[in-house]
């Protein structure tokens, strides 16, 4: 960040198109990945793995999917909790069904299912958008619960509704360990980051972002809007369904439609309000402060010898998410994404005037 790229020349387009085309920029990267594939699992305990890394890197999977059709494409949802436990569900199915599947192609088929029912009900976009689109989208969220509680086939007629999701393993080598878990997800999470990255930013994204900032221009130079949207709306639930049969098989071990409902929903939206609308960073950065915020104010007031009481958090987190929204919106619409591409930009030309 202190560091200066004069010097470094692009010789060829592919250079200059680079995904990270300043030198030190990709080092970074590698050493976060280096430090997160080798030296995170060597370190961390078993309630970082499994109760803090793993799902925020499914938090931050499905804010990926709901900033492809919010961010980058403008199509307001709120039906994210649903096309996860059509993920979860779909999974479990395809995995009790036919068990000699291998787990990777389970999550792959279960994101194809997940985009099909996103294309179903993607297709009122084409005559309504904003405020009713929300609406429309949730409706799907609450039919998508009652469809899984009401018919017993979707959880193998189980009495309770609630089922355990199978024993995992991978080329036949069992994933048990807090540390598996958390290497599976992460692999899954960077391969689909960096899909995601070349979408928005080849012809896809380009054909999205035109959509949203003017949908009757785009269409005038030649973008195909119901075309547009339904890649969108197939691309965002194909993420967030592999996000919801990592959020059953890895993080929770079992399946219940109660896990993906409403709150989930608006959960993700406040992560990508607040990571910032249409940025891939902005979807880590908004899991890791849903995340993390509630941690803060359950430890920390304790050790400055101010305990407060369980019912008191609930309160304030709902209190800081509602004004941090309103902030965001008001003031920094791109959220917190744009300020560390601000304060970056800022340490790099200082001393020098901004």
């Amino acid at each position: 960040m202190l560091y200066r790229e004069a010097g470094q020349i692009k010789t060829s387009y592919v250079a200059d198109q680079a995904i990270f085309p300043i030198a030190q920029d990709r080092w970074f990267i590698f050493g976060l990945l280096a430090v997160a594939f080798i030296v995170v699992p060597l370190v961390g305990n078993d309630y970082w793995l499994g109760s803090i890394l793993i799902p925020f890197l499914i938090y931050a999977l499905a804010a990926i999917g709901l900033n492809v059709l919010t961010g980058y494409c403008g199509q307001l949802s709120l039906g994210t909790g649903g096309f996860m436990a059509v993920g979860a569900f779909a999974a479990y199915n395809i995995a009790v069904r036919v068990p000699e599947l291998n787990l990777l192609v389970v999550f792959a088929l279960s994101g194809l299912v997940t985009a099909l029912v996103g294309i179903l009900f993607g297709i009122p976009s084409f005559r309504i958008k904003g405020f009713y689109l929300a609406v429309a989208t949730l409706a799907a969220q609450f039919f998508l619960e009652w469809v899984f509680v009401k018919f017993p086939w979707f959880t193998n007629y189980s009495p309770s509704g609630v089922i355990s999701a199978p024993p995992m393993a991978l080329f036949g080598i069992p994933i048990e360990s807090p540390a598996a878990k958390y290497l599976l997800t992460l692999s899954i999470v960077v391969v689909l980051t960096l899909v995601a990255k070349n979408l928005v930013r080849g012809r896809a994204g380009r054909s999205w972002m035109a959509i949203r900032d003017m949908d009757i221009a785009a269409e005038i130079i030649g973008i195909r809007p119901m075309r547009t949207k339904l890649t969108a709306f197939a691309v965002s639930s194909f993420y967030i369904g592999v996000a919801g049969a990592l959020w059953a098989f890895v993080y929770l071990g079992s399946v219940e439609a109660e896990a993906f409902n409403i709150n989930r929903s608006f959960q993700v939206l406040f992560m990508i309000i607040i990571g910032g609308l249409g940025s891939l960073l902005g979807c880590f950065l908004g899991a890791a402060f849903i995340l993390l915020l509630p941690i803060f104010l359950n430890n920390v007031p304790g050790m400055l010898g101010l305990p407060l009481s369980t019912s008191l958090v609930s309160h304030l987190e709902a209190m800081i998410f509602g004004a941090l929204i309103v902030f965001f919106l008001i003031v920094e619409p791109h959220g917190l994404a744009q300020l560390w591409r601000t304060a970056k930009e800022k340490l790099r030309l200082w001393p020098f005037p901004y």
